[in-house]
């Protein structure tokens, strides 16, 4: 029986190659191309779900209305940690994780620059990250020491033990190694090299128990059976009990679950996140798999002429329709079996591309059990799906007409496959359509006029000695040629790092000290080295007016939201002690995001923090020459550190990641779903052409031109085409300005892409169909005539 089944499905595999190779292959492209989606989900959706008590980790989030709009955030002060500890009954413990440190490590001769995190003592015993030697309870106790992961231990100590060696950090304090940890997976969002005790920054004077500075990420965990409501009614008030000028300011916990795909609020509202783009691209998914089946359907529908003789040979002797259908659908999963361990090829082939290209660590785990069950699972409903309606038609033949040459399928077909047809191209139109609007958006942002001159504007952090030899670092690059100005600032131009409110200047409405500004600061020569552009007054200028040491500059936007008609000479107050006076008024320029409006800003003078260097580079000379110099000026006054710098319009660029990911994705998907939709498509042209032979060849003989002939073979397909883009364009649209609402600065969606739409999907259908309908017309009708 089995011997039979194979003999049976092999010889028609055979008989018909050129289908059975469409088949097989749309198939193979369409399954990996759908696992692959499903494992950048799956990936995406473990996020830290590794953590054995997950379920009672929760991360401390504010609510509060600024700037006349309720805002959610995820930064805390740092004494929240342990009045939550103190003060709410239903927490465990709670860390405290900071934002992350690039230490240069030192021992003997060698000097390592990694990236670590300070934590409190508890973080281990929130979080799991197996030790490989040292206690996680107690590990951190000292503020003198550190632990390592495997990689850091490897780096530094080689083969030797790393605990209890000690590791100098920034040239200033000796760190004991009291632990080793495994290596972090890629799955979380903690990445590190290194762990150090908080209580450290307290010895570096990094701490505070200011509970008006929201700076660090606050993770707590609740007691086993505890409850959630209770603990986040008592959190409400905990920062107006602490912080008496935040009365109606609320906290609450949010949980670990919800951290990757869910931590976008609109008011106090969750208003989606990454989730939206994973059921985008869950849906790509599924239609992928299902256009790469419909193909399926429609050829072996398609030829089911051909095995009506078999059909009705074994009804006849007495097969039941039940098992014609389980031999049909056997067929089909036989194919996909096929398909499987093909596109598995496949996966194995393009993944480390395609980790290079989405930035991520994506693997297939072929040492799993469970990978293999969830793989023949997968090829098996592949099967069953693809080969379910051909079983079903296919089986209700009725033999009598069937054994009499009375059967014809055609007619019976044409319903089903056009609508089939219909939506395999419904789907790789809307592909089309949604894949350029996502490019026009991410043009449209990369287009925006970011405000500032980018080209060869470099910044360095200030670490080390940089800060205290600053006044002689910057006279030396201005004098040495390599640069044309430079500032020192509190961030990069392309980050902010802060915000505040609580200002008041003349003429502020009631709720105007909940206006929400980004703080930036700046020594000097902002302006010239950024090529920032002045819309009143001036910048900074120390040399020339001594009382610029408490001037402030402003942007457009805080010049509208405070309503200021003559800015210059305004006096705003920070509260009750500090005083600044406006001397300029700068345009507004993107400090952020490029796909949102430009935010108010403050900027502050010599009194303000620092911790970047900018310079612009000398476009006289050579890029590679003015580093060269300013590498050497920077070894001379801070020779412990190794040079390190980074491109403004590099930075920039980053800022488009994410949707520059998404698009290519899109693409990507877009271009597999149109081919597969193609070669489905070449294959019912083929067979409909040699279904037509005769025809073709009468024609021919009666007169008909090749033309005419290949209009009358094309004219069907065209016409589902065009069926397909009707249905498509509405449903491309509502998706797309669902897509694009979640972009206050966005492109509207232009008629023009639709036209662009149609177009190709008419020209890359022709194509398709054209050199079958061509190769008919043009077949010598002595051959297609010619008596069996």
């Amino acid at each position: 029986m089995l011997k039979n089944f194979f003999s049976i499905a092999y010889r028609n595999l055979i008989k018909n190659k050129a289908f059975s190779i469409i088949n097989i292959a749309g198939l193979a492209i369409g399954m990996a191309a759908a696992a692959l989606i499903c494992m950048v989900i799956l990936h995406q959706k473990s996020y830290d779900q590794f953590h054995e008590k997950k379920a009672r980790i929760y991360e401390a989030w504010n609510r509060a209305t600024f700037s006349g709009e309720l805002h959610c955030w995820n930064t805390t002060p740092k004494p929240l940690a342990r009045a939550v500890e103190s003060d709410l009954p239903e927490v465990e413990c709670a860390t405290r994780v900071d934002w992350g440190s690039n230490f240069l490590f030192t021992i003997g001769e060698k000097k390592i620059k990694a990236n670590g995190k300070a934590v409190d003592t508890t973080f281990l015993k929130i979080f799991t990250f197996p030790m490989k030697q040292g206690d996680p309870m107690t590990a951190l106790n000292d503020p003198f020491s550190i632990i390592v992961t495997e990689t850091f231990a490897k780096k530094f100590f080689g083969n030797e033990n790393p605990m209890g060696k000690v590791l100098k950090v920034d040239n200033k304090d000796n760190l004991t190694v009291t632990g080793v940890l495994q290596d972090p997976p890629a799955n979380t969002r903690f990445e590190f090299e290194y762990l150090y005790p908080w209580s450290y920054r307290a010895k570096r004077g990094w701490d505070d128990t200011n509970w008006g500075n929201n700076s660090t990420r606050t993770y707590v965990l609740l007691k086993e059976n505890a409850s959630l409501a209770n603990a986040n009614e008592k959190l409400k008030s905990i920062k107006g009990k602490y912080d008496k000028d935040a009365e109606n300011w609320q906290m609450f916990l949010y949980p670990l679950d919800r951290w990757r795909l869910y931590s976008r609020f609109k008011g106090d509202v969750e208003d989606g996140g990454l989730i939206d783009d994973l059921r985008i691209f869950g849906i790509i998914a599924i239609f992928l798999l299902l256009i790469a089946c419909i193909n399926f359907m429609n050829l072996s529908t398609a030829r089911s002429e051909k095995r009506a003789k078999e059909v009705g040979i074994r009804k006849v002797v007495g097969a039941k329709r039940f098992s014609l259908i389980g031999h049909f659908v056997g067929e089909s999963i036989l194919l996909a079996s096929i398909s499987g361990i093909l596109s598995l090829g496949f996966l194995l082939a393009i993944i480390p591309s395609f980790n290079k290209l989405i930035d991520e660590k994506l693997s297939l785990h072929l040492t799993s059990p469970l990978f293999w069950i969830a793989w023949i699972g997968f090829i098996v409903v592949t099967g069953l799906v693809a080969g379910s309606y051909p079983a079903f038609f296919m089986s209700s033949f009725n033999p009598s007409s069937v054994l009499k040459g009375t059967f014809k399928a055609a007619n019976t077909l044409i319903t089903p496959r056009k609508l089939l047809v219909v939506l395999q191209f419904t789907f790789a139109i809307i592909m089309i359509i949604c894949t350029s609007i996502v490019k026009q958006q991410l043009d449209h942002a990369k287009n925006r006029e970011s405000g500032y001159d980018r080209s060869q504007l470099v910044y360095t952090n200030m670490e080390g000695d940089i800060e205290k030899n600053y006044s002689l670092i910057r006279n030396e690059l201005l004098s040495s040629g390599a640069v044309s100005s430079v500032t020192k600032t509190s961030a990069p131009l392309t980050q902010g790092w802060s915000d505040s409110w609580g200002f008041k200047w003349e003429g502020m409405g009631p709720n105007d000290d909940k206006l929400d500004f980004d703080i930036f600061c700046e020594d000097q020569d902002l302006v010239k080295t950024a090529g920032l552009e002045m819309a009143e007054g001036r910048d900074f200028d120390l040399n020339t007016f001594k009382t610029d040491s408490t001037a402030i500059l402003i942007n457009q936007s805080a010049q509208k939201v405070m309503k200021f008609d003559h800015p210059i000479g305004q006096i705003i107050r920070n509260g009750d002690q500090d005083q600044y006076h406006v001397v300029g008024v700068i345009k507004d320029f993107v400090l952020n995001s490029p796909f949102q409006p430009t935010r108010p800003m403050m900027i502050n003078g010599v009194k303000g923090w620092f911790s970047i260097v900018h310079y612009k580079l000398n476009k006289d000379h050579a890029v590679a020459d003015n580093l060269k110099k300013i590498e050497a000026i920077y070894k001379k006054y801070n020779p412990e550190y190794p040079f390190s710098y980074k491109f403004i319009d590099e930075e920039y660029d980053t800022k488009f990641k994410t949707e520059q990911r998404m698009g290519t994705m899109a693409s990507i998907f877009a271009g597999l779903t149109i081919f597969i939709s193609c070669l489905g498509l070449f294959g019912l042209a083929t067979y409909m052409a040699e279904n037509r032979i005769k025809e073709i060849g009468v024609r021919k003989v009666l007169g008909a031109s090749v033309t005419g002939i290949t209009a009358l073979l094309s004219k069907d397909f065209l016409r589902l085409v065009m069926y397909s883009f009707l249905v498509a364009t509405p449903v491309a649209w509502w998706l797309m300005h669902k897509w694009l609402s979640q972009y206050p600065y966005r492109v509207g969606i232009d008629w023009k892409v639709f036209v662009f739409a149609g177009f190709m999907s008419f020209l890359i259908s022709i194509l398709t169909v054209s050199y079958q309908s061509i190769k008919a017309a043009i077949a010598n009708p002595v051959q297609s005539l010619r008596t069996e």
